[in-house]
């Protein structure tokens, strides 16, 4: 973490509760370098835990709390799986997306330059967007920016899939897909889930009982088949649906108390 972000950010990782209780319980000491976690192929992440603290902090400092954090984490798992060195090649813009939220260096540097988003300068180094806290902040700056977009308040489904897909397709069918994971992925973050720390995921209710009345929402009956299978590949839910017992064609949705 230290290699990667200022003094003054990772004091205010350390000041996150969440995040400090996570550190401390692996055996992080608030002085000396802090880990970054990493996955079976050596690649570093973000835990949700830090990945939450980054959005909070990120949009607290600078979007005077009016971008919501989870909207954030959420295109961050469907982008990155919250991976900072990950880069992505598009082969219609003919661009490399870079870090967490996938940023094209154009759009930073439209985004320094055009919008006013000066908190960073990455003309020189567009590599500093592999830095949580830089990429993160151009993301939540071209975020603002499509919900303001022509001068309309957008809803968050004209967002989403228009950071998916450009402007000019947040209304086709190819960004659909994308909206439908990213509701899954958001309706799992922990944050939604009575505070749980833990490994995201969904929590539907549990299996009914024999001779029950119970009515279930399926999946399968909201998503194509294509869809179903782009949400069983994501590592994350993919994980949580076998934790929780579903099976593939019977995928139930979460159901709160009532």
């Amino acid at each position: 973490w230290n290699d990667c972000v200022d003094p003054e950010d990772l004091e205010a990782m350390w000041m996150d509760p969440a995040v400090r209780a996570e550190w401390l319980q692996v055996g992080e000491t608030k002085g000396q370098k802090v880990h970054l976690s990493r996955d079976p192929d050596g690649q570093p992440y973000l835990t949700q835990t830090e990945m939450k603290a980054v959005a909070d902090i990120t949009v607290r400092r600078h979007f005077d709390s009016i971008l919501d954090p989870e909207m954030i984490c959420a295109i961050a798992e469907l982008e990155s799986d919250r991976k900072p060195l990950i880069m992505k090649y598009n082969k219609k813009t003919k661009e490399t997306g870079l870090g967490i939220l996938q940023i094209f260096a154009k759009t930073a540097e439209w985004l320094v330059g055009g919008q006013g988003y000066q908190e960073y300068n990455v003309d020189d180094n567009p590599d500093l967007l592999h830095k949580p806290f830089i990429n993160v902040y151009f993301g939540a700056a071209y975020l603002k920016w499509l919900t303001d977009y022509q001068n309309n308040q957008r809803s968050e489904e004209f967002v989403v899939r228009a950071y998916n897909g450009g402007t000019k397709k947040a209304t086709h069918k190819s960004t659909l897909p994308y909206w439908r994971r990213y509701l899954a992925v958001k309706d799992a973050l922990p944050s939604r889930n009575h505070g749980d720390a833990g490994p995201s995921g969904f929590h539907p209710t549990n299996p009914a009982s024999p001779g029950s009345n119970t009515n279930f929402t399926y999946w399968e009956t909201r998503a194509s088949p294509e869809d179903m299978e782009d949400m069983w590949n994501h590592s994350e839910v993919g994980k949580e649906w076998t934790k929780s017992k579903e099976e593939r064609g019977k995928v139930r949705f979460s159901q709160d108390g009532e």
